[in-house]
Protein backbone atom coordinates (compact mmCIF):
# COMPACT_ATOMS: atom_id res chain seq x y z
CA UNK A 1 0.00 0.00 0.00
CA UNK A 2 1.35 3.42 -0.98
CA UNK A 3 1.28 4.83 2.51
CA UNK A 4 -1.42 4.87 5.14
CA UNK A 5 -2.61 8.30 6.11
CA UNK A 6 -5.03 10.06 8.38
CA UNK A 7 -8.49 10.49 6.96
CA UNK A 8 -8.57 13.84 5.11
CA UNK A 9 -12.08 14.54 6.41
CA UNK A 10 -12.07 13.61 10.10
CA UNK A 11 -8.29 13.11 10.67
CA UNK A 12 -8.73 9.66 12.20
CA UNK A 13 -6.05 7.05 11.49
CA UNK A 14 -6.39 3.35 10.77
CA UNK A 15 -8.46 3.44 7.59
CA UNK A 16 -9.02 0.03 6.07
CA UNK A 17 -8.52 -1.14 2.47
CA UNK A 18 -11.74 -0.74 0.50
CA UNK A 19 -10.81 -1.36 -3.15
CA UNK A 20 -7.84 -1.61 -5.47
CA UNK A 21 -7.64 -1.34 -9.25
CA UNK A 22 -4.77 -1.15 -11.70
CA UNK A 23 -4.40 2.59 -11.14
CA UNK A 24 -4.96 3.29 -7.45
CA UNK A 25 -5.76 2.01 -3.97
CA UNK A 26 -8.78 3.20 -1.98
CA UNK A 27 -9.19 3.29 1.78
CA UNK A 28 -12.32 3.67 3.91
CA UNK A 29 -12.31 5.58 7.17
CA UNK A 30 -13.68 3.65 10.14
CA UNK A 31 -14.96 6.85 11.77
CA UNK A 32 -16.68 8.89 9.05
CA UNK A 33 -16.90 6.29 6.23
CA UNK A 34 -15.13 8.54 3.69
CA UNK A 35 -13.49 6.54 0.91
CA UNK A 36 -10.23 8.14 -0.20
CA UNK A 37 -7.00 7.50 -2.05
CA UNK A 38 -3.60 7.85 -0.34
CA UNK A 39 -1.82 11.10 -0.98
CA UNK A 40 0.77 9.37 -3.19
CA UNK A 41 -1.87 9.20 -5.94
CA UNK A 42 -2.67 12.91 -6.01
CA UNK A 43 -1.88 14.69 -9.26
CA UNK A 44 0.54 17.59 -9.38
CA UNK A 45 -1.13 20.98 -9.69
CA UNK A 46 -0.23 21.31 -13.39
CA UNK A 47 -1.61 17.84 -14.16
CA UNK A 48 -4.79 18.58 -12.25
CA UNK A 49 -5.33 21.85 -14.12
CA UNK A 50 -4.83 20.05 -17.45
CA UNK A 51 -7.61 17.61 -16.56
CA UNK A 52 -9.97 20.43 -15.58
CA UNK A 53 -9.26 22.26 -18.83
CA UNK A 54 -10.78 19.28 -20.67
CA UNK A 55 -14.18 19.84 -19.03
CA UNK A 56 -16.78 21.48 -21.25
CA UNK A 57 -19.86 22.55 -19.30
CA UNK A 58 -21.93 25.11 -21.15
CA UNK A 59 -24.78 27.18 -19.73
CA UNK A 60 -26.89 26.78 -22.86
CA UNK A 61 -26.66 22.96 -22.74
CA UNK A 62 -30.16 21.77 -21.70
CA UNK A 63 -28.80 18.52 -20.30
CA UNK A 64 -26.28 20.31 -18.12
CA UNK A 65 -28.91 22.75 -16.86
CA UNK A 66 -31.17 19.83 -16.00
CA UNK A 67 -28.29 18.21 -14.11
CA UNK A 68 -27.61 21.36 -12.09
CA UNK A 69 -31.30 21.93 -11.42
CA UNK A 70 -31.29 18.94 -9.08
CA UNK A 71 -29.56 21.21 -6.60
CA UNK A 72 -30.61 24.63 -7.90
CA UNK A 73 -34.37 24.13 -7.61
CA UNK A 74 -34.48 22.87 -3.99
CA UNK A 75 -32.06 25.61 -2.98
CA UNK A 76 -34.06 28.35 -4.72
CA UNK A 77 -37.22 27.14 -3.02
CA UNK A 78 -35.65 27.73 0.40
CA UNK A 79 -34.10 31.16 -0.21
CA UNK A 80 -35.58 34.65 -0.45
CA UNK A 81 -35.06 36.66 -3.63
CA UNK A 82 -31.85 38.64 -3.32
CA UNK A 83 -30.11 36.18 -1.02
CA UNK A 84 -26.31 36.40 -1.19
CA UNK A 85 -24.28 33.29 -1.95
CA UNK A 86 -20.99 31.82 -3.07
CA UNK A 87 -20.41 29.27 -5.82
CA UNK A 88 -17.29 27.49 -4.56
CA UNK A 89 -15.23 25.61 -7.16
CA UNK A 90 -17.32 27.01 -9.98
CA UNK A 91 -14.92 26.01 -12.77
CA UNK A 92 -14.26 27.91 -16.00
CA UNK A 93 -17.95 28.16 -16.94
CA UNK A 94 -19.99 29.00 -13.80
CA UNK A 95 -23.33 27.76 -15.11
CA UNK A 96 -24.92 27.17 -11.71
CA UNK A 97 -24.17 30.73 -10.64
CA UNK A 98 -25.82 32.00 -13.83
CA UNK A 99 -28.92 29.88 -13.17
CA UNK A 100 -29.17 31.13 -9.59
CA UNK A 101 -28.76 34.73 -10.74
CA UNK A 102 -31.59 34.21 -13.23
CA UNK A 103 -33.83 33.38 -10.25
CA UNK A 104 -32.94 36.62 -8.46
CA UNK A 105 -30.11 35.45 -6.20
CA UNK A 106 -26.75 37.20 -5.87
CA UNK A 107 -23.72 34.95 -6.34
CA UNK A 108 -19.99 35.45 -5.94
CA UNK A 109 -17.50 33.06 -7.50
CA UNK A 110 -14.43 31.26 -6.27
CA UNK A 111 -12.31 28.65 -8.00
CA UNK A 112 -8.60 28.12 -7.24
CA UNK A 113 -7.79 27.85 -10.95
CA UNK A 114 -10.34 29.95 -12.82
CA UNK A 115 -11.69 32.53 -10.32
CA UNK A 116 -8.98 32.76 -7.63
CA UNK A 117 -10.53 35.75 -5.84
CA UNK A 118 -9.53 35.20 -2.22
CA UNK A 119 -11.72 38.12 -1.17
CA UNK A 120 -14.73 35.93 -1.92
CA UNK A 121 -13.62 33.68 0.94
CA UNK A 122 -13.84 36.54 3.43
CA UNK A 123 -17.57 37.21 3.18
CA UNK A 124 -20.64 35.90 4.98
CA UNK A 125 -23.27 34.15 2.91
CA UNK A 126 -26.85 32.92 3.08
CA UNK A 127 -25.96 30.00 0.83
CA UNK A 128 -22.88 28.29 -0.58
CA UNK A 129 -22.85 25.78 -3.42
CA UNK A 130 -20.23 23.20 -4.34
CA UNK A 131 -21.25 21.14 -7.37
CA UNK A 132 -18.91 18.31 -8.39
CA UNK A 133 -16.25 19.79 -6.12
CA UNK A 134 -15.82 17.85 -2.87
CA UNK A 135 -14.55 14.72 -4.62
CA UNK A 136 -11.55 16.76 -5.81
CA UNK A 137 -10.56 18.19 -2.43
CA UNK A 138 -7.21 17.16 -1.01
CA UNK A 139 -8.24 18.49 2.40
CA UNK A 140 -12.04 18.11 2.57
CA UNK A 141 -12.20 18.49 6.35
CA UNK A 142 -10.37 21.80 6.24
CA UNK A 143 -12.24 23.13 3.19
CA UNK A 144 -15.72 22.19 4.42
CA UNK A 145 -14.97 23.72 7.81
CA UNK A 146 -13.93 26.95 6.10
CA UNK A 147 -17.12 27.06 4.02
CA UNK A 148 -19.21 26.38 7.12
CA UNK A 149 -17.61 29.38 8.85
CA UNK A 150 -18.59 31.59 5.91
CA UNK A 151 -22.23 30.55 6.19
CA UNK A 152 -24.66 32.67 8.18
CA UNK A 153 -26.98 31.00 10.72
CA UNK A 154 -29.98 29.61 8.87
CA UNK A 155 -27.98 29.41 5.65
CA UNK A 156 -27.54 26.44 3.35
CA UNK A 157 -24.52 24.57 2.06
CA UNK A 158 -25.57 22.76 -1.12
CA UNK A 159 -23.35 19.96 -2.40
CA UNK A 160 -23.56 17.74 -5.46
CA UNK A 161 -21.32 14.69 -5.68
CA UNK A 162 -21.93 11.06 -6.60
CA UNK A 163 -22.29 8.89 -3.50
CA UNK A 164 -20.65 5.61 -2.58
CA UNK A 165 -23.15 2.76 -2.20
CA UNK A 166 -21.05 -0.28 -1.31
CA UNK A 167 -17.81 -2.04 -2.26
CA UNK A 168 -19.41 -4.08 -5.05
CA UNK A 169 -20.89 -1.04 -6.78
CA UNK A 170 -17.66 0.89 -6.22
CA UNK A 171 -15.63 -1.74 -8.09
CA UNK A 172 -17.58 -1.00 -11.29
CA UNK A 173 -18.11 2.71 -10.71
CA UNK A 174 -16.90 5.03 -13.48
CA UNK A 175 -16.78 7.95 -11.05
CA UNK A 176 -13.71 6.60 -9.28
CA UNK A 177 -11.73 6.50 -12.54
CA UNK A 178 -11.24 10.26 -12.86
CA UNK A 179 -7.68 10.81 -11.56
CA UNK A 180 -8.72 14.13 -9.97
CA UNK A 181 -11.37 12.38 -7.84
CA UNK A 182 -9.61 11.57 -4.58
CA UNK A 183 -12.34 11.32 -1.94
CA UNK A 184 -15.81 9.83 -2.13
CA UNK A 185 -18.71 10.55 0.20
CA UNK A 186 -21.61 8.30 1.12
CA UNK A 187 -24.88 9.00 2.93
CA UNK A 188 -23.18 7.78 6.12
CA UNK A 189 -20.36 10.28 5.59
CA UNK A 190 -22.76 13.19 5.23
CA UNK A 191 -24.69 12.05 8.31
CA UNK A 192 -21.42 12.00 10.24
CA UNK A 193 -20.39 15.43 9.00
CA UNK A 194 -23.79 16.98 9.67
CA UNK A 195 -23.69 15.63 13.22
CA UNK A 196 -20.16 16.95 13.70
CA UNK A 197 -21.17 20.54 12.89
CA UNK A 198 -24.75 20.42 14.16
CA UNK A 199 -26.32 20.79 10.72
CA UNK A 200 -29.75 19.74 9.50
CA UNK A 201 -29.21 17.39 6.57
CA UNK A 202 -31.56 16.92 3.60
CA UNK A 203 -30.90 14.65 0.64
CA UNK A 204 -32.70 16.47 -2.17
CA UNK A 205 -31.56 14.23 -5.05
CA UNK A 206 -29.59 11.02 -5.50
CA UNK A 207 -26.38 13.03 -5.67
CA UNK A 208 -27.31 16.28 -3.89
CA UNK A 209 -27.57 17.29 -0.25
CA UNK A 210 -28.47 20.49 1.57
CA UNK A 211 -26.98 21.20 4.98
CA UNK A 212 -28.66 23.96 6.98
CA UNK A 213 -26.70 25.85 9.60
CA UNK A 214 -28.82 25.91 12.73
Amino acid sequence: MKGQMHCPLCAESGARPFHRDRRREYLRCRECALVFVPRAYYLAREEERAEYDLHRNELDDPGYRAFLSRLARPLQARLPVGAHGLDFGCGPGPALAAMLRESGLEVKLFDPYYYPDRAALQGQYQFITATEVVEHLHHPGRELARLWELLLPGGYLGVMTKLVIDAQAFANWHYKNDPTHVCFFSVATWVWWADSVGAALERVAADAVLLRKL
